[in-house]
C-alpha cells in the first residue's frame, strides 16, 4: 500500500466551509503532521496563553481531505496506524475560565477564577515517556506515553460551519483517550468527499480532561481511510481489538450518557438481533462509561462494550480488522 504524505500549508479551524487540501481514493493511507492546540505558540512555563494566542487560532486541524466517492449516508472509517509526537516537550495549562473546577460564562461563580498557569512536559518517544514537573514544589512523575487525538472529524450536514472547539454529530474535538494508535473511528459522510479533518494531539489525557487541556503536542500521524455504503452512523463510533465505543456530545453529562448508552444498545441490537430490552440488559451489566471530556462546548460521554460479548460478530464486515491489518503491513 502506498503512502500519501500531507504537509499542510495552512491549517483549519473549522470543520465545513472549506475545499479540500488532498483528494484520496478510499482504501489509501496518508502520514500528516499535525500543530498543538496553541497554534505552537506555547513553548515555556512563561508563555501564558492569554497572552500569546487568540481564540481565532486555537485549536487547528490539518485538512480537510475528501476522501473520493464518499457520499451522503456513507460511513467513513478512519484507522489511526501511528501517532508520534514530533518535539521533545509539550504544554499544558490552566485556563481562568475554562476547565470543570473554575468559574464560566456557562457556569458563574461568584468566587475568582482559577490562576493561570502553564507546565512544559518532557517528551522521550523512544522511552515511551512523558514527564510532569509540578510548578510550586520539586516533584516530578515519568508517566507513560499515550499519545491521541482529540480532535477528528467530518464537515457537518446542511452546509453547517462548526468550531474546532466543538464536539457534535460529525465528530470534532470529542477528547476521549479513546482516538489512540489501532483504533478505527466511524464518522457519518454528510457532504460528498466526506472532508475529514484532524488534530490537537495529546501525548496523554486522563478521562474527562478535568482542567480542560492536556499533555498538547504536535503530532505525525498515519491513517488509513475506506468508506461503507449507506452505513452511516447517527453518531461518531469507534472499534478496536477489544471493544466497541460509542459517543455522546451535548451540554450536560447526563444527556450525553444517555445519547452513547442508547447508540451502544442499537449497536448492539443490529449485530446480534438482540431485543432491545435483551440488549439493555446485557449492556447494564457489561458496559462501561468513561467521560470523555466535561470541559468543552459540549460535554463528550463514552460507551464501551467488550467485544467478549458479541458471538465473533464484528460491525461493517470487519472493516476494522482489514483496515488494522493493512496498517500493519505499512509499518513492516
Amino acid at each position: 500500500m502506498d503512502i500519501v504524505e500531507f504537509e499542510p500549508e495552512q491549517y483549519a479551524f473549522t470543520f465545513g466551509g472549506r475545499p479540500p487540501q488532498l483528494r484520496v481514493e478510499p482504501g489509501t493511507a496518508v502520514t500528516l503532521t499535525t500543530e498543538d492546540c496553541f497554534s505552537g505558540r506555547v513553548r515555556s512555563v512563561d508563555d501564558l496563553p492569554s497572552r500569546v494566542c487568540d481564540l481565532s487560532t486555537m485549536n487547528p486541524v490539518t485538512g480537510p481531505i475528501e476522501v473520493i466517492g464518499a457520499e451522503p449516508g456513507d460511513l467513513l472509517a478512519v484507522h489511526f496506524a501511528a501517532i508520534t509526537p514530533t518535539r521533545d516537550w509539550a504544554m499544558s495549562s490552566t485556563f481562568p475560565h475554562f476547565g470543570a473546577l473554575t468559574t464560566s460564562h456557562q457556569t458563574p461563580m461568584l468566587h475568582p477564577a482559577l490562576e493561570e498557569r502553564v507546565w512544559r512536559y518532557d517528551v522521550d518517544v523512544a522511552a515511551g515517556t512523558v514527564t510532569y514537573h509540578a510548578r510550586a514544589s520539586e516533584f516530578d512523575v515519568v508517566l507513560p506515553l499515550d499519545p491521541m487525538h482529540g480532535t477528528v472529524g467530518v464537515a457537518p450536514a446542511g452546509g453547517e460551519v462548526i468550531s474546532t472547539l466543538t464536539p457534535a454529530a460529525h465528530g470534532g474535538n470529542l477528547d476521549t483517550p479513546e482516538l489512540r494508535a489501532g483504533t478505527t473511528l466511524y464518522l457519518p459522510v454528510n457532504v460528498p468527499g466526506a472532508m475529514l479533518s484532524l488534530g490537537d494531539g495529546h501525548c496523554r489525557q486522563g478521562e474527562s480532561e478535568i482542567c480542560g487541556v492536556a499533555v498538547e503536542a504536535a503530532m505525525r500521524t498515519t491513517i488509513v481511510v475506506d468508506v461503507v455504503p449507506g452505513a452511516a452512523p447517527d453518531w461518531p463510533r469507534l472499534e478496536n481489538d477489544d471493544f466497541l465505543i460509542t459517543t455522546g456530545a451535548v451540554r450536560g453529562l447526563t444527556d450525553a450518557n444517555r445519547i452513547a448508552q442508547y447508540e451502544l444498545i442499537g449497536w448492539l441490537a443490529d449485530l446480534t438481533g438482540l431485543d432491545r430490552l435483551d440488549a439493555l440488559q446485557l449492556v447494564s451489566q457489561t458496559g462501561l462509561a468513561p467521560v470523555g471530556n466535561m470541559v468543552d462546548t459540549n460535554f463528550t460521554m463514552i460507551g464501551k462494550l467488550p467485544v467478549s460479548v458479541l458471538g465473533g460478530r464484528r460491525p461493517y464486515d470487519g472493516v476494522h480488522a482489514r483496515l488494522r491489518a493493512a496498517a500493519g503491513q505499512l509499518a513492516g
